[in-house]
């Protein structure tokens, strides 16, 4: 049987529940054991494929194409696993379903209710993934806020399950705020008040995360144990750091995977994996060091191109480089006549993916301010087709030349809505999702990068470099360096003549981790390095 740990958060959001339970996970993978992760979003959204990123943050695909909430991408890269549409639920995929089994007459006509039916249905999913994955252990982290309107049902159905499977194989994690007054002294009473609120639903947690910005006091750890009945060794101080890599190591300081263990009752092994401890001392003093201009236009939230900025970071630890990023708003260089000046001491330049013709041409700026001075240049996904567009224009001389999302009138639609998206209309869950192989041309930069000729990568998007195009601009000096296995699609495109410039329809940066860099991030880093040494 699988043993059930369960992630609550109290008192605010973006509490940090998702880094624990991505920390835990790594803990216990370190040991050896088998771990899945599931996050539970109490959101009526069948996923998270239609949200605004300003919003939510980055939409993160898995490999059988689940458009999911971003801590997923946490979960992958803290773990190395690989994870399914089956460790992403929501209130809305689950009032779905439920009701699809009303409406067929799976309920042999009985009033369809909140307890038991939705409640057997969340504790229905979490029970399969441990059927489907023979894991030991099971996180399944819990979205929003304790004392929320839309957590009571999620919350009632993890209640029952400690139940269903014995409080001896299930253990309840709550991470809430120690709030910090301006003159230094340190409030536990919002923490008190979380625990009180998810004791009314039945659940007395085993182990507190105290997120804080500074060490807890003794008499502040048992002032929480005597309030909030807690053994003072299950509360854990969770300390605000700029390295989130390094959380990991600082629970296993503190003992929380011995902890974690003795409630669950598995075998106490030491942990027979250190890399992790290796990686991050590497993030702590890194022997170099390069600048990244991200160019999008969804600059203004850190959270909007995570997976982008998490694997430029791999690429770094890969050439033992900090990379530092500037964010450049792509809005701001259309008609900018002094545009150069923000990519004065730039090692590189990236365009990320995205939606929509808003700040396309800033986008296209910045591509030919790489392609003619020779910076290096990586675009994912709408990057790949902005660095074809300007390509198109500049060298091929098609003058106007466009995507047909941008201009459904352009004389020249390099980049066109794919076939089999040519009928559909709804825009969630539709798009061309999940992992698909690549075939490798010989002798090119994305080939020396893999040193494979087949890949494997996750895609998310609509439109695709136009194939009538491809001869001219083939012979112009683009290759197209990566093909699916049919020939029909272009799936990564390098010119030719400059020293790193590619772009790839797929996105790469949701299979980098930091133990396995992603080969292009590292690539390109190396390139940034390069370029900056020879300037």
């Amino acid at each position: 049987m699988a043993r059930h740990i369960f992630v609550t958060g109290g008192v605010i959001s973006g509490i940090g529940k998702g880094i624990t339970t991505a920390s835990l996970g790594r803990l216990l993978i370190n040991r050896g054991f088998k771990v899945m992760a599931i996050k539970i979003d109490p959101y009526l959204n069948l996923d998270a494929g239609t949200m605004n990123p300003f919003e939510h943050g980055e939409v993160f695909v898995t490999r059988d194409g689940a458009e999911t909430d971003l801590d997923l991408g946490n979960y992958e890269r803290f773990t190395g696993i690989d994870l399914n549409q089956n460790s992403y639920i929501t209130s809305g995929s689950v009032y779905s379903e439920v009701i699809a089994k009303e409406r067929r007459g799976d309920y042999l006509g009985k009033t369809v209710q909140l307890i038991p039916h939705l409640t057997d249905e969340i504790k229905g999913r979490i029970y399969q993934m441990g059927r489907d994955n023979d894991a030991e252990v099971i996180i399944t982290e819990i979205g929003g806020t304790i004392g929320d309107f839309e957590t009571p049902p999620f919350v009632e159905a993890i209640r029952q399950m400690a139940v269903e499977v014995g409080r001896e194989n299930t253990l309840f994690i709550h991470v809430s705020l120690i709030y910090t007054l301006p003159n230094g002294e340190s409030k536990s009473k919002p923490t008190q008040h979380s625990i009180r609120t998810l004791q009314e639903y039945g659940i007395q947690p085993d182990l507190l995360i105290c997120r804080t910005s500074h060490p807890i006091e003794e008499g502040m750890r048992k002032k929480i144990s005597l309030l909030c009945g807690l053994q003072e060794e299950y509360i854990v101080e969770g300390l605000d750091t700029n390295l989130v890599d390094e959380i990991p190591l600082n629970f296993e300081r503190q003992g929380m995977a011995h902890l974690v263990i003795k409630k669950l009752g598995l075998e106490d092994r030491p942990p027979i994996n250190t890399e992790w401890a290796g990686m991050v001392e590497k993030l702590r003093r890194p022997k170099q060091s390069t600048r990244i201009a991200i160019v999008g236009k969804y600059v203004k939230g850190s959270d909007t191109y995570l997976s982008v900025q998490e694997a430029l970071k791999h690429g770094g630890i890969a050439n033992e480089s900090a990379v530092n990023i500037k964010w450049i708003d792509s809005e701001t260089l259309i008609d900018n006549q002094n545009f150069a000046e923000q990519f004065q001491g730039i090692g590189g330049i990236l365009v990320p993916g995205g939606f929509g013709v808003r700040g396309i041409e800033g986008m296209i700026i910045a591509i030919r301010y790489a392609h003619e001075n020779y910076i290096p240049f990586f675009g994912l996904c709408l990057g790949m087709q902005c660095m074809v567009i300007e390509f198109a224009r500049n060298v091929a001389n098609l003058k106007n030349a466009n995507s047909s999302e941008f201009d459904p009138e352009t004389p020249h639609p390099v980049i066109d809505l794919m076939l089999d998206q040519q009928d559909k209309s709804n825009l969630g869950g539709t798009m061309r999702l999940g992992l698909y192989p690549c075939v490798l041309k010989m002798n090119t930069k994305s080939y020396a990068a893999y040193g494979q000729p087949i890949i494997l990568e996750r895609h998310r998007h609509r439109y695709e470099l136009n194939n009538r195009y491809r001869d001219q601009l083939e012979s112009e000096g683009l290759c197209l360096s990566g093909l699916s296995p049919d020939d029909s699609l272009v799936e990564i495109a390098e010119v030719a003549d400059h020293p790193w410039m590619v772009g790839s329809q797929f996105h790469p940066e949701f299979q980098s981790k930091p133990l396995v860099p992603h080969p292009l991030f590292r690539d390109f880093i190396q390139a940034a390095l390069q370029y900056q040494q020879g300037r």
